[in-house]
């Protein structure tokens, strides 16, 4: 399944570069690919977390020689996982899917300012800044609507 992965993923590039295509699916990606890109950093810190700990603890004792008194001791040490194999297979699996996103989220981004400036603007707001299809309306024209920026968006993206 990694294998088909991988090879639908350069399909997608190679058809992207060859600009065979421009439609809804690579704004998707884009998305999806900035979405990922927050959820593996909050993974790598996870990770970086798990790796090593600091452990406090307080024990009670007493002096060697007399008087022998009852006193109290905080111990703090580092407890590091025996299994860092599952962290480092784990990390390069998180590396990998992070450099496939940052290059969906390039190419995206390389191919917005190829568009016009209208465009560039809906899709700028739409789906990079999350807008809703009425507030893209308000902030592209006070006389557009909803469905008419929508229309127009769909319009140019079956065109081209």
């Amino acid at each position: 399944m990694l294998v088909k992965k991988n090879r639908e993923e350069k399909e997608f590039i190679c058809r992207f570069m060859k600009n065979d295509f421009v439609d809804k699916e690579i704004l998707d990606q884009y998305i999806d690919a900035c979405s990922i890109l927050k959820e593996i950093e909050q993974e790598v810190k996870k990770l970086e977390k798990e790796k090593c700990r600091i452990e406090k603890d307080k024990v009670s004792g007493s002096n060697h020689d007399f008087p022998y008194q009852r006193q109290s001791f905080s111990i703090e040490g580092v407890v590091e996982k025996k299994s860092n194999n599952t962290l480092e297979r784990k990390r390069k699996v998180l590396q990998k899917q992070r450099a496939q996103a940052e290059e969906i989220k390039l190419l995206v981004e390389e191919w917005i300012p190829t568009l016009p400036l209208r465009t560039q603007r809906i899709i700028r707001l739409r789906f990079i800044d999350g807008l809703s299809w009425r507030e893209v309306a308000r902030k592209i024209d006070r006389r557009a609507t909803a469905d008419g920026i929508r229309v127009e968006l769909q319009r140019f993206l079956e065109k081209n």
